[in-house]
């Protein structure tokens, strides 16, 4: 784990941070659906996982922008920007209806991130430990699929006053929608480091990433 502190006297949010970290501690989050059709398609082509390709793609954009890579450091009052995060990603266990918390690492290739995240999920069906460890673990982000249903809105509560900076991101089952498969996505930010316009960009940058990786020609190999 490595991160930069930022001159918060410097910083281009500076006031923004600090009438939302001191006057107004709140969080800002949006869900809206993205078109998901292409990369449908070219996971089940490739014989890949719609969800860890999503997942993949998810943690290229986050780590895209320093400012969804920010942090606190409660113990000296600093804020920092990671060099990267992590998604944070779950286990549903059928048999005792609960989740587990799957750290997985976030590698910018492709085949390393897929290998890697999808031997975690593995590992996580053979318990039943809630096993979370956020000290431990603290430039990762939860990204988390709620799959049973294709909401049309979600809204998260932490603590007022909470300096909890990660994005925490939700989707959930895609349905079609004359012709398209559209998929609800919920993004969830801290006010003092992201607005409305850091928030909607990251669905605007998930549609481009979606459509850049589905445009590459490449035939992966199949990693199921």
């Amino acid at each position: 784990m490595s991160y930069r502190i930022i001159d918060r006297e410097n910083y281009y949010r500076r006031d923004v941070f600090r009438h939302f970290s001191e006057d107004c501690k709140c969080s800002t989050s949006i869900t809206a659906r993205i078109d998901v059709t292409a990369l449908v398609s070219k996971s089940r082509a490739t014989g890949t996982k719609f969800y860890l390709n999503f997942l993949y793609l998810l943690s290229k954009v986050l780590n895209s922008r320093d400012d969804y890579k920010m942090g606190w450091l409660w113990q000296t009052q600093e804020l920092i920007c990671y060099d990267k995060i992590h998604p944070t990603q779950y286990v549903f266990h059928e048999d005792t209806e609960t989740c587990s918390p799957v750290y997985s690492t976030y590698y910018e290739d492709y085949a390393e991130f897929y290998r890697h995240a999808r031997a975690d999920l593995e590992r996580a069906k053979e318990s039943r430990d809630y096993g979370l460890d956020a000290a431990n673990h603290p430039n990762w982000f939860d990204a988390s699929y709620i799959s049973w249903l294709s909401y049309d809105a979600l809204h998260l509560e932490l603590p007022d006053g909470y300096l909890y900076f990660a994005p925490i991101v939700n989707w959930g089952r895609y349905r079609e929608e004359n012709g398209r498969l559209l998929m609800p996505v919920s993004v969830r930010l801290n006010h003092a480091v992201a607005d409305g316009y850091l928030t909607a960009l990251v669905f605007r940058l998930l549609q481009r990433e979606i459509d850049a990786f589905c445009a590459d020609g490449r035939e992966e190999e199949p990693y199921v």
